[in-house]
């Protein structure tokens, strides 16, 4: 169990975070983790993880364990870069948030983390255009991180921390080496950034580097910390190695440095940061960037020793004046009685060494020099700091040369030392010669058999006699070997291949004697010699004509020789043909091979013509000598063929050498017969019909045989584009004519256009891998992106056309399909005949179409574009330009810029099939908002269309609810591109706008859907869910809505902006949303529009429909709001008075207390328009009336005819459940 969790980090992780929190044991545990951690590959995956740990935790033994290990997995791990650019970028607000921890040393880690983590995004945000959180986290972060280092209360540790990231940030905001062919991709720098790029200005950072470069420089000359200036000196190595264009800044600045603001730290931080200019200005002096300035370099170094010389001196009276100081202050503080102790007599004598055998003589003692310090000091007492000072001072009192030349002196006397370990042993007699060890020529044979004794080593004069004694005394090394045969050097730069060329000669005139030559031998080549033939007339005789079967026997015999002789070559062929005419042996033998069945020629024609008797003979039996010689080279062919085909893959270059001497044969017999045959087309279509049967998708063979072609003929073009639709052959297809296209000028038109027809086929998997397949080639494929990008958009010109103009002029039909499409932009206004000249055709067609000649044609499009659009066809147009506008985006402006020129069916079409090409560049693309803002007259619907579907599934974003906003208020536009913007406004917007989104509905379903969602998204929640927003797209601010109320009375109080039929329709939407539009919210809308000056014209038929929907609202309606109305005098407003009358005999009997407010000629014009009323007011009166005075007033406007009250009650409910065309009568008079 134990093994398995020192194995599995988050076993250990679990084990630690049980422990006791910062106790030893969790200390313990984390420490293995992290050990384990370092080179485990789930090391970014615990970090995400345990990010979360870091924000708003207090500190603790945890806390800053994970933030060191986030440190070491971002900026010193083995990760990948893609791994280490996702982490920095999870952990960027986390890492930010830690800026203000109170702990220093969390402070610290953070800021230590940021210059990888700042170079890591600044690389990825270069590419990524949609991250701009990220990059304004990262900006906000950099900004505090550089105000540290000038803050004077910033702890010293956080500040070198501060001040390496903002060196980072001079590094990434300057521009690196300028020939890309050199940059370093693990440089980030400013370069790198697209002049476009939607939020990072790359003018600013730019500026902003160099003036932080400024300051850094600044801080050089007035910062009195030791460790702030060492810092500095320490990073610009970094920046002088990657930019070469900064190095005369840095070694101007250094060479005006003084330590001037030194003057009060002690000397060992002087030293420190002299030493610091000093490696740095060496390092500039090495580097290849710094070349041009080693003068100034040189001189700057020259007088930076003389400054540390003059401070050292300094140093060193100044601790000699202390010492004496400190000596004078101790000897007047010591007692007068403790003097004489000093200067007692010495009582001990020195240890007399004890006896024993003398030093042998031979060795002498050496003598040490005078000044020289005593044997016995001990070096290892005194500080480095003074040794090292020592050996650079020693070093320096000599010149270079000087120091050079003692350099190898004392090398040279090392390697004698060890060459030559002891002289040679002297020899009684004469002494012999002494013979280096490598010979330089042969010595005597005489002098082989004894070896040449060493050298005798040398040693330099100022070595002691006896150490010279002492060595001879030992005995010598055995000599070394010497080869009793020396190598001639002549013979070592003979090849092998040239000594075994004449093997026997080359020994017999080594030996020095002479090949023994045969008599008989001799005497055959002397009579040869002797012998004068004559040459001069001398044929050889006429071969014998053999028999089919032995012609054949002797061919199958050669065949089978020649295709032994290539196995047998194989391993040593090379891999691809070469350029010459033999690359290799096996070549020379295909040749022959392929020549044996190509190059034939009768015999007996040959002989007829060499003795002139060709005109006598038989032209019957030449022509069928002639048949039978084709028909055996046929067989011949046909062998080869189905030799070549039973391994075609193996065999290919043997088919291409065949096709080669095919087409060449063709060429040379023609020109000599006329009546030739040519055999390269027929055994081509062999070749490749044999292909067919045993095809294999995926196998690139027969595409690199096809390309290795002297002459592709049309019918091998044809196959190829009928292989592109074929499923088992397609990539085989397309691979070819891509290679024709890529590697064939001869053949790229033919190619090109293939691959251009194929992107317009009806399969969409056919069309998808020819889109593919001419992509590649855009933008910068020249000359082929030209001819994709002229398809497509002849293709886009061709949806401009209409039918109707054939349908006008039927006559020229027929000559308007035979013409062909020239290149884009040159199109001429052809006419079939004279009198149809510009002007006619003009005449003849519609805005935004094409003449017929000017419309591309290809064999899988139809002749005609069907309207209304079939979305298949609009597709087979669109795919390639859509397809092409993600690599080029201008020619989105091509789409806008047609767009408006074609029929309505067909713009309907697009706005659906452009839908994933907007949703793949996304809303932040640079191109598509500068079209949201430029389009052109005719292209509103499909700009509407983008902004549509750049806010479906989220929130558009304030660049866009910006521009849209400028963009409604410079043009007159259609009300829905507010739409999907209206919820991100505030308040009076939506107030200014709302009513002009009212405007769209017309009765149909999908503007009352999109008016709904508008409803939804402006307006709040009934008061028991008060605070809540039913927005599908939500909201920050709960005071930019609007209340239910509000919208209902905005709807009243812009009823002739909005229109009366629009505003009936959108107040039915709101009733309809009962889930908001309860009793208590239309008491409160009544309430309101009741005190307005002038009342609304479609209050009452609201009011008559909340009464209807809600039967809760009559005892409002008529103790309340009916008493109003008649104070208002409703019956001055005809057709509110209409609206008043039905509402009375809607809410009968309720409404006849407010009915009796009324004056008597008011009330006799309301009960003559609906009668049904007198019986229930007569009946009303009687029941409640005191007064009997105004009861008989009353009655005499009701009268007291039963009969007839009874008539018309029966029909007075009819219309109260219509009172719709009350208020469309006012809008039909205006």
């Amino acid at each position: 169990m134990a093994a398995n969790a020192a194995s599995d980090p988050l076993s250990q992780l679990s084990l630690a975070l049980a422990a006791p929190a910062d106790s030893k044991e969790q200390a313990d545990l984390l420490a293995t983790l992290r050990e384990s951690l370092e080179g485990h590959p789930s090391l970014s995956i615990l970090c995400s993880t345990l990010l979360k740990t870091l924000s708003g935790a207090g500190d603790s033994l945890l806390k800053r364990w994970v933030l060191d290990l986030l440190h070491f997995a971002i900026c010193r791990s083995n990760l990948s870069l893609d791994a280490r650019t996702q982490l920095a970028d999870q952990a960027l607000e986390v890492l930010a948030g830690l800026l203000g921890d109170p702990n220093v040393g969390t402070v610290k880690v953070a800021v230590q983390c940021f210059p990888t983590v700042y170079a890591l995004l600044f690389r990825s945000l270069c590419a990524n255009r949609h991250n701009r959180r990220a990059w304004d986290v990262l900006a906000q972060t950099k900004a505090r991180i550089i105000e540290l280092v000038w803050a004077p209360q910033t702890n010293g540790g956080v500040r070198l921390a501060a001040l390496k990231f903002m060196q980072r940030v001079i590094l990434v905001q300057t521009r690196g080496i300028n020939d890309p062919r050199l940059q370093n991709k693990d440089d980030p720098n400013i370069a790198m950034c697209p002049s476009d790029h939607p939020f990072i200005s790359v003018q600013a950072l730019e500026t902003e580097g160099m003036k932080l470069l400024e300051g850094v420089v600044k801080l050089l000359y007035t910062s009195d910390k030791p460790d702030v200036l060492s810092a500095i000196m320490n990073s610009w190595a970094n920046l002088v190695k990657k930019r070469p264009a900064l190095v005369e800044l840095v070694v101007s600045s250094i060479m005006h440095w003084s330590p001037a603001q030194l003057r009060s730290s002690p000397y060992s931080d002087v030293r420190s940061v002299e030493k610091s200019v000093r490696i740095l200005l060496t390092h500039v002096s090495r580097t290849p960037q710094g070349a041009p300035y080693v003068g100034l370099v040189q001189a700057a170094l020259h007088a930076q020793g003389d400054r540390m010389e003059r401070a050292a001196a300094e140093e060193k009276a100044r601790k000699a004046a202390a010492a004496e100081a400190s000596r004078k202050r101790a000897m007047a503080a010591t007692p007068v009685a403790d003097a004489p102790d000093s200067k007692r007599p010495k009582l001990e004598h020195e240890p007399v060494p004890a006896p024993g055998p003398p030093p042998p003589a031979t060795v002498a003692t050496p003598v040490p020099a005078p000044g020289a310090p005593p044997s016995s000091f001990d070096f290892s007492s005194l500080p480095a700091s003074l040794v090292t000072d020592m050996i650079v001072a020693n070093l320096q009192a000599f010149t270079e040369p000087a120091l050079i030349g003692l350099v190898q002196a004392h090398r040279h006397k090392k390697s004698s030392g060890n060459g030559a370990a002891a002289p040679v042993t002297a020899v009684a007699g004469p002494p012999l010669q002494t013979t280096p060890a490598g010979p330089s020529r042969p010595p005597p044979p005489h002098f082989v058999s004894n070896p040449p004794t060493g050298p005798r080593a040398s040693r330099p004069p100022s070595e002691p006699r006896a150490d010279r004694k002492a060595k001879s005394a030992t005995p010598p090394p055995p000599p070394p070997p010497v080869k009793e045969e020396p190598v001639d050097p002549l013979k070592m730069d003979i090849d092998d291949e040239e000594i075994e060329y004449e093997p026997d000669k080359l020994n017999l005139e080594m030996s020095g004697g002479t090949e023994p030559v045969d008599d008989a031998e001799a005497a055959l080549d002397h009579d040869m010699d002797a012998a004068e033939l004559p040459l001069v007339d001398f044929k050889l005789p006429t071969p014998r004509e053999l028999e089919a079967d032995e012609r054949d026997e002797l061919l199958r015999k050669a065949i089978a020789r020649i295709r032994e002789g290539a196995k047998d070559l194989a391993p040593n062929e090379p891999a691809d043909l070469g350029d010459g005419p033999c690359s290799s042996p096996a070549d020379m033998w295909m040749l022959l091979l392929v020549r044996m069945v190509t190059r034939v020629s009768d015999p007996a024609e040959v002989q007829e013509e060499e003795d002139g008797e060709g005109d006598g003979k038989d032209e019957e039996g030449a022509v069928v000598r002639r048949s039978e010689i084709y028909e055996r080279q046929d067989r011949l062919r046909h062998a080869l063929c189905d030799y070549i085909m039973s391994d075609f893959a193996g065999r290919v270059r043997l088919a291409t050498t065949w096709m080669n001497e095919e087409w060449y044969n063709d060429r040379i017999q023609r020109h000599q017969d006329r009546e030739w045959q040519p055999n390269y087309e027929t055994w081509l279509n062999q070749i490749v019909a044999a292909y067919q049967i045993h095809a294999d998708g995926k196998d690139r063979t027969f595409s690199r045989f096809l390309l290795d072609l002297p002459q592709v003929p049309t019918d091998i073009l044809t196959l190829l584009r009928e292989s592109c639709v074929e499923p088992d052959r397609r990539q085989m297809g397309f691979a070819a004519l891509r290679e024709f296209v890529a590697q064939r000028p001869s053949l790229r038109q033919d190619a090109m256009n293939m691959l251009l027809e194929l992107t317009t086929h009806p399969d969409k998997i056919t069309r998808g891998a020819a889109i593919n397949t001419v992509k590649r080639w855009i933008p910068d494929g020249q000359p082929m992106a030209d001819m994709v990008r002229d398809f497509a958009l002849q293709l886009l010109r061709r949806l401009q056309s209409r039918p109707k103009a054939k349908e006008k002029t039927p006559e020229r039909e027929p000559e308007s399909q035979q013409q062909h499409q020239g290149e884009s932009g040159n199109v001429e206004m052809k006419s079939p005949s004279p009198k149809a000249n510009g002007a006619d055709q003009d005449e003849n067609m519609e805005d935004g179409q094409l003449p017929s000649e000017d419309i591309i044609q290809t064999s899988y499009l139809p002749e005609q574009l069907e309207l209304p659009a079939v979305d298949s066809q609009i597709l087979q147009h669109l795919e390639l330009l859509f397809a092409l506008s993600t690599r080029v985006p201008e020619f989105l402006d091509e789409i806008f810029a047609a767009y408006g020129g074609m029929d309505v069916s067909v713009q309907e079409t697009i706005q659906q099939l452009i839908t994933p090409l907007i949703r793949a560049l996304g809303p932040t693309h640079g191109k598509l908002l500068t079209l949201l803002r430029t389009f052109p007259p005719g292209a509103e619907s499909l700009a509407l269309r983008v902004l549509t579907i750049f806010t479906e599934h989220s929130r558009p974003s304030s660049q866009l609810v910006a521009l849209v906003k400028s963009l409604f208020n410079e043009r007159d536009l259609d009300a829905r591109f507010l739409i999907p913007i209206i919820a991100e406004m505030d308040k009076a917007d939506i107030l200014r706008h709302l009513p002009r989104i009212v405007s769209i509905l017309n009765g149909t379903a999908d503007p009352k859907n999109l008016v709904r969602s508008v409803f939804s998204s402006v307006v709040t929640t009934p008061p028991e869910t008060f605070g809540k927003v039913t927005s599908n797209l939500p909201r920050v601010r709960q005071s930019e809505l609007l209340t239910p109320a509000e919208l209902m009375v905005l709807l009243h109080q812009s009823e002739k902006e909005i229109g009366l039929k629009s505003a009936i329709e959108a107040i039915g939407i709101c009733f309809s949303m009962t889930e908001i539009y309860r009793s208590e919210i239309l008491a409160v809308v009544m309430n309101q529009l009741v005190d307005e000056p002038n009342l609304p014209t479609l209050f009452l038929r609201t009011v008559i429909q909340a009464v209807t929907t809600y039967r809760s609202l009559v005892g409002f309606v008529s103790t309340t709001l009916l008493s109003r109305l008649i104070t208002k005098k409703i019956w001055t407003n005809p057709p509110l008075w209409e609206g008043f009358i039905r509402l009375a005999k809607l809410i009968a009997p309720a409404s006849f207390g407010a009915l009796l407010q009324l004056p008597k000629d008011q009330l006799r014009e309301l009960v003559d328009k609906q009668p049904g009323l007198k019986a229930g007011l007569r009946e009303y009166v009687m029941k409640k009336g005191t007064n009997k005075a105004r009861v008989a007033g009353y009655l005499d406007i009701f009268g007291e005819d039963d009969s007839g009250t009874g008539k018309e009650a029966s029909p007075a409910p009819v219309p109260v459940p219509t009172p719709e065309p009350v208020p469309v009568a006012p809008p039909q008079a205006s």
